[in-house]
């Protein structure tokens, strides 16, 4: 019997699905909501609507269905001119609810790489550290 690409299961499938990532959205926004450095992001939107947003962000980053139609990460986030500091702050919080969670290894680093290669869309020109 040969493997193939869909007896694989994806980091989606292997976490459990959308109540894996429903959890951890729900987690990561507890956290975030009362840092002080970053609840003001969030002041006056609609937190129903955000972690919706977040969850089909999340899905597609771990290989689940692409529900996903809302606005392109640069569009959403460079209007807030958010500095290098703040985004790091974020990825912090996901990846402590990931590996609360207990969140494979493999499945956290993937979400860590994803991390760097969408930053440039998310964090203002001219705040990026060079990490």
């Amino acid at each position: 019997m040969t493997v193939t690409e869909q007896s694989i299961p994806s980091h989606y499938e292997r976490i459990g699905g959308a109540a894996a990532v429903k959890a951890a959205v729900e987690l990561f926004y507890d956290r975030v909501l009362v840092d002080p450095e970053l609840a003001g992001y969030f002041t006056g939107l609609d937190m129903v609507a955000q972690r919706r947003h977040l969850a089909l962000m999340l899905t597609v980053v771990l290989g689940g269905p692409n529900e996903y139609t809302g606005r392109g990460l640069a569009e959403a986030h460079q209007p807030l001119g958010i500095p290098q500091a703040h985004y790091e702050l974020v990825g912090g919080h996901l990846m402590a609810v990931l590996t609360q969670l207990g969140v494979p290894v493999d499945v956290q680093e993937h979400v860590r790489v994803v991390l760097g290669q969408v930053q440039d869309q998310v964090v203002a020109s001219g705040s990026r550290s060079g990490v």
